[in-house]
């Protein structure tokens, strides 16, 4: 990004946000349960990490059978609700473990987290699939016949499955950049720390 781009005007707060995050992030650096895992850098952040990773993993395979079946590519002999409730579980659990792991990537490397735009743009992404997520499932339980006979059949419906397929991938690249933030530019705190 050239330096002399700007944030877009909706986005221009974030940049506020996170760069008053420093001085929260400084002090995080100095708790014992973040000093811990900085001691013992050389193996628990890399297994935090793998643990992570392990549970992204599981997050894209169960959103992407059910991306799949709602584009009637894949697991056709199961309804759309036996395949939700299939890889839901796997869904739903995986996205606490990435929230423990990832939390506890945060205690041990908050400087490095918590300044970067990647982060708090891949939180939101986050967010906004977990929403997603969450938001279908209940719909799918509350009117699975509607969703099998009509909503599955829509151009709308597909186009939001693969945007949601997309969104996780976008998480999973976002979190890949937030060890080089610099590559947004301007647009990273992190530049101006």
């Amino acid at each position: 990004m050239p330096s002399g781009a700007r944030l877009p005007t909706a986005l221009r707060g974030v940049g506020g946000i996170v760069g008053s995050m420093k001085p929260f992030a400084e002090w995080l650096s100095t708790t014992s349960p973040s000093v811990f895992l900085q001691n013992h850098n050389s193996w628990a952040i890399p297994a935090i990490q793998s643990i992570h990773i392990a549970g992204i993993a599981i997050v894209l395979g169960s959103v992407f059978m059910i991306v799949l079946r709602l584009l009637g590519w894949a697991g056709m002999d199961q309804s759309l609700l036996q395949t939700a409730r299939r890889f839901g579980p796997w869904l739903t659990g995986a996205l606490w473990l990435m929230l423990a792991t990832g939390a506890l990537m945060v205690i041990g490397e908050p400087v490095r987290e918590l300044i970067t735009f990647s982060f708090w743009l891949k939180m939101f992404l986050v967010a906004l699939a977990t929403v997603i997520a969450v938001v279908f499932q209940r719909s799918l339980r509350k009117h699975d016949r509607q969703w099998e006979e009509i909503l599955v059949k829509r151009g709308t419906t597909k186009l939001l499955a693969v945007l949601t397929f997309l969104i996780w991938a976008c998480i999973i690249i976002l979190g890949r950049l937030i060890a080089y933030d610099h590559v947004w530019g301007s647009w990273s705190p992190a530049a101006k720390a």
